[in-house]
């Protein structure tokens, strides 16, 4: 078994706690996410699952701004929602699943929502996950975000998106194979 170098695990190191900084900030910065919950026992969390910690990474690079937004005291988990104000900027122009980016002909997108989210070990949000996150702020009032979609609606080749308008959470459909400069996803990882 090949061992890792020592600069590679700083640099490891490096990234991780920047990116505890950054949740740190986020987190003490929007206290109406989750009221009730210290500091200490979501970075306690983290420190025992490395593998949500690289999701967590992944969803912060690609410009989701990740933060705490439900913590189930019955299941013992915290769950973080990309919260950032519009799609996040790393993750647009994605049409809705493999499946849509292969039955495009020509102009194919470089990716695929579900296939990003997957790739980042996290999950796009459903409707009720995307409502409830405009009920802790304003998101999506640019752009607008795929959701996930029921199979009875994605076998009969669409997908649904979401935005924010005129104080109301608008739910729509496209094509799935469709993708927009505007359009992105957001995700969520529970913890």
């Amino acid at each position: 078994m090949k061992k890792s170098s020592p600069s590679k695990n700083k640099s490891n190191l490096d990234f991780q706690n920047n990116l505890f900084s950054i949740l740190k900030e986020r987190f003490e910065s929007h206290p109406n996410r989750h009221k009730g919950l210290k500091w200490e026992s979501v970075f306690e969390r983290l420190q025992s699952n490395p593998d949500k910690v690289k999701t967590l990474l992944k969803m912060e690079e690609s410009g989701g701004e990740p933060d705490v937004v439900l913590f189930d005291k019955k299941q013992n988990t915290i769950t973080f929602f990309d919260c950032s104000i519009e799609s996040p900027l790393g993750r647009r122009s994605f049409c809705y699943d493999n499946e849509a980016l292969q039955s495009r002909k020509e102009h194919k997108p470089l990716n695929s929502a579900v296939a990003f989210a997957n790739s980042m070990g996290a999950k796009l949000l459903n409707e009720n996950e995307y409502r409830f996150l405009q009920t802790l702020g304003e998101f999506d009032q640019k752009t607008s975000s795929w959701i996930e979609t029921p199979s009875s609606i994605r076998k009969l080749g669409g997908a649904l998106f979401c935005d924010y308008r005129y104080k109301t959470v608008f739910v729509y459909h496209n094509g799935a194979e469709s993708y927009y400069a505007v359009r992105g996803f957001r995700c969520s990882v529970t913890v």
